[in-house]
Protein backbone atom coordinates (compact mmCIF):
# COMPACT_ATOMS: atom_id res chain seq x y z
CA UNK A 1 0.00 0.00 0.00
CA UNK A 2 1.24 3.27 -0.89
CA UNK A 3 1.97 5.87 1.88
CA UNK A 4 0.40 8.61 0.05
CA UNK A 5 -1.33 12.02 2.13
CA UNK A 6 -5.18 9.47 1.75
CA UNK A 7 -3.13 6.52 3.59
CA UNK A 8 -2.40 9.26 6.67
CA UNK A 9 -5.84 11.12 6.70
CA UNK A 10 -6.87 7.43 7.05
CA UNK A 11 -4.80 6.64 10.24
CA UNK A 12 -6.09 9.91 11.71
CA UNK A 13 -3.28 12.12 10.94
CA UNK A 14 -4.41 16.24 9.81
CA UNK A 15 -3.23 17.45 6.79
CA UNK A 16 -0.11 18.89 7.63
CA UNK A 17 1.31 16.08 9.25
CA UNK A 18 -0.11 13.77 6.67
CA UNK A 19 1.38 15.83 3.98
CA UNK A 20 4.76 15.62 6.24
CA UNK A 21 5.18 11.88 6.49
CA UNK A 22 3.55 11.06 2.84
CA UNK A 23 6.23 13.45 1.78
CA UNK A 24 9.27 11.84 3.42
CA UNK A 25 10.70 12.60 6.54
CA UNK A 26 13.29 15.05 7.64
CA UNK A 27 16.59 14.90 9.31
CA UNK A 28 17.78 17.06 11.58
CA UNK A 29 21.33 18.18 10.57
CA UNK A 30 22.32 20.99 13.32
CA UNK A 31 20.72 22.97 16.10
CA UNK A 32 21.55 26.10 17.27
CA UNK A 33 20.04 27.69 20.71
CA UNK A 34 19.01 31.36 20.59
CA UNK A 35 18.52 33.34 23.82
CA UNK A 36 14.33 33.61 23.55
CA UNK A 37 14.12 29.85 24.07
CA UNK A 38 14.21 28.99 20.31
CA UNK A 39 15.73 26.98 17.97
CA UNK A 40 17.37 27.25 14.90
CA UNK A 41 16.79 24.11 13.62
CA UNK A 42 18.87 22.90 9.76
CA UNK A 43 17.14 19.80 8.21
CA UNK A 44 19.10 17.62 5.45
CA UNK A 45 16.53 18.88 3.07
CA UNK A 46 18.06 22.08 2.84
CA UNK A 47 15.29 24.06 5.30
CA UNK A 48 16.07 26.36 7.73
CA UNK A 49 12.93 26.36 10.78
CA UNK A 50 12.27 27.94 14.48
CA UNK A 51 11.17 25.91 17.06
CA UNK A 52 9.70 27.83 19.92
CA UNK A 53 10.72 25.74 22.87
CA UNK A 54 9.01 27.93 25.37
CA UNK A 55 5.97 26.16 26.04
CA UNK A 56 8.06 22.96 26.64
CA UNK A 57 9.82 24.46 30.12
CA UNK A 58 6.94 24.89 32.00
CA UNK A 59 7.20 23.70 36.04
CA UNK A 60 6.98 20.03 36.43
CA UNK A 61 7.93 18.99 32.83
CA UNK A 62 11.17 17.14 32.43
CA UNK A 63 12.28 20.07 30.63
CA UNK A 64 11.81 22.54 33.49
CA UNK A 65 15.39 22.39 34.37
CA UNK A 66 15.95 23.96 30.52
CA UNK A 67 14.09 27.30 31.68
CA UNK A 68 17.46 27.89 32.89
CA UNK A 69 19.24 29.64 29.59
CA UNK A 70 22.25 28.42 30.79
CA UNK A 71 21.27 24.43 30.98
CA UNK A 72 18.99 25.25 27.80
CA UNK A 73 22.14 26.31 25.58
CA UNK A 74 23.46 22.53 26.07
CA UNK A 75 21.08 21.27 23.36
CA UNK A 76 22.62 18.92 20.83
CA UNK A 77 21.83 16.47 18.31
CA UNK A 78 21.91 13.23 19.80
CA UNK A 79 22.94 9.60 17.56
CA UNK A 80 19.51 9.52 16.11
CA UNK A 81 19.04 12.96 15.09
CA UNK A 82 16.91 14.00 18.16
CA UNK A 83 17.39 17.91 19.66
CA UNK A 84 18.39 16.52 23.09
CA UNK A 85 19.32 18.09 26.65
CA UNK A 86 21.54 16.08 29.31
CA UNK A 87 19.72 16.67 32.72
CA UNK A 88 22.84 16.45 34.09
CA UNK A 89 25.93 17.12 31.88
CA UNK A 90 28.66 15.20 34.12
CA UNK A 91 26.56 12.20 33.28
CA UNK A 92 26.89 10.02 30.41
CA UNK A 93 23.11 10.18 28.86
CA UNK A 94 24.51 6.67 26.30
CA UNK A 95 24.97 4.96 30.09
CA UNK A 96 22.04 6.72 31.82
CA UNK A 97 19.19 6.79 29.68
CA UNK A 98 16.83 8.50 32.17
CA UNK A 99 19.67 11.48 32.14
CA UNK A 100 18.43 12.70 28.73
CA UNK A 101 15.06 14.53 27.18
CA UNK A 102 14.51 14.76 23.97
CA UNK A 103 12.34 15.82 21.14
CA UNK A 104 12.01 14.03 17.81
CA UNK A 105 12.70 15.29 14.27
CA UNK A 106 9.15 14.89 13.49
CA UNK A 107 8.08 17.29 15.93
CA UNK A 108 10.46 19.53 15.37
CA UNK A 109 9.46 19.83 11.74
CA UNK A 110 5.52 20.33 12.37
CA UNK A 111 5.89 22.40 15.41
CA UNK A 112 8.50 25.21 14.04
CA UNK A 113 8.09 27.59 11.41
CA UNK A 114 10.15 28.41 8.52
CA UNK A 115 12.88 30.89 8.91
CA UNK A 116 13.49 33.56 6.02
CA UNK A 117 15.82 32.52 3.23
CA UNK A 118 15.66 28.33 4.25
CA UNK A 119 15.29 27.24 1.11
Amino acid sequence: MDRDVKFYLSKGFDQESAEYFAGGRKTLTAVKPNEDFTLTLWFDNGEIRLYDAKPLLEPGTVFEPFADYENFRRVYLDDTHCVAWDIDPKVDSDVVWSNKVDISPDSCYLDSRPVNGGM
